[in-house]
């Protein structure tokens, strides 16, 4: 993971979640993401990035309630949430209509800022993938850098 460039990204002149969504998402080797930030008068995540995501979800992934779908799940845990294959998953986890984004292993971590919710960054595969424990803390160390800018 390369920080000096998410720095950079934050100084230039590439939308910041944006900038920093993209970085996440090559250093982690994924395709699709989102980054939310938590609405102060919604009580709802409101997505400030993505990437991959069919256009025709993007109006069910531009505001999520806290509880709902692998973010939301995050975000009410205050940990990361993340399944191995969303295409056959039946957990109840994933919305169902999150199947139509044709990914399978994804993962979210909430983003805090003083041990408080203010986000969640979610990123996913095509294939089946389970993140292991060193890149579930390698996206945690992102997550807790972007709750400090925030």
């Amino acid at each position: 993971m390369d920080l000096e460039r998410i720095d950079r990204l934050v100084a230039g002149e590439v939308g910041v979640a944006q900038g920093v969504l993209e970085e996440v998402l090559g250093a982690f080797g994924c395709t699709t993401g989102t980054l939310h930030v938590l609405g102060g008068e919604s009580g709802l995540l409101e997505m400030q990035a993505q990437v991959g995501i069919p256009d025709v979800l993007l109006d069910k992934v531009a505001a999520i309630p806290i509880g709902k779908g692998i973010a939301g799940a995050a975000a009410e845990q205050g940990e990361a949430v993340q399944i191995c294959n969303l295409q056959t998953d039946d957990t109840g986890v994933a919305r169902p209509d999150a199947k139509k984004t044709e990914v399978a292993g994804s993962v979210a971590v909430p983003i805090l800022k003083g041990g408080v919710l203010v986000g969640t960054l979610g990123i996913g595969k095509f294939e089946p993938y389970d993140f292991n424990d060193e890149e579930v803390a390698a996206l945690n160390r992102v997550a807790d850098w972007l709750g400090g800018s925030m």
